[in-house]
């Protein structure tokens, strides 16, 4: 077996440290997940736990695995007023990025994603594996594959490129002011 992981499930504590830098007063989180990618799923909470508890944050986990299911969510967030959100990183919630970012720039809820389509889309900041580089490396395996390698023999290669991506313009939204110690580790600041 062979492949490439992105890595973005794994970094999930590297996240509630961004966003805990962005809002200082984080004490509770809302976390978005989709329990149909249960592998997934399971290795984000695991994350969130120990992150969590290593930093001292309460935190609730909203299920979705629809879009109406997403719209109730963000509801009951808009409603319970969490200090943020994070977004966990499946296929379904990343094919959802519009709707994700706008019901929490709608509910003046500050969000953290893995990829940067999502501060593209409007979300607030986004910290990750670089996918274009992951579809670059599927690209030289096929390659590899179709010169005669075994698949067997390749190795899985993990993501090594990471980014953050903030939106300075949903920050201000938000009212909140970015720090200039995240501004200046950032890969990208939309304006």
């Amino acid at each position: 077996m062979t492949g490439i992981n992105v890595f973005n499930s794994e970094v999930t504590a590297k996240r509630l440290e961004l966003l805990r830098e962005l809002v200082p007063k984080l004490g509770r989180i809302a976390v978005l997940v989709n329990p149909a990618d249960a592998t997934v799923t399971e290795t984000q909470l695991k994350g969130v736990n120990a992150a969590a508890g290593a930093m001292g944050l309460q935190f609730q986990v909203f299920n979705a695995d629809s879009s109406a299911e997403i719209d109730a969510a963000f509801e009951t967030m808009g409603r319970e007023r969490p200090d943020a959100v994070l977004v966990g990183t499946t296929a379904f919630l990343n094919g959802r990025r519009v709707q994700l970012a706008h019901l929490a720039t709608f509910h003046r809820l500050p969000a953290i994603y893995a990829t940067r389509e999502f501060a593209e889309a409007g979300g607030l900041m986004s910290y990750g594996s670089k996918i274009v580089d992951a579809w670059r490396q599927c690209g030289v395996y096929a390659g590899r594959i179709l010169k005669g390698a075994k698949p067997a023999d390749l190795p899985v290669v993990q993501a090594n490129k990471f980014e953050l991506v903030i939106n300075a313009y949903t920050a201000r939204m938000l009212g909140l002011t970015v720090p200039d110690k995240l501004l200046a580790v950032a890969d990208a600041v939309i304006e």
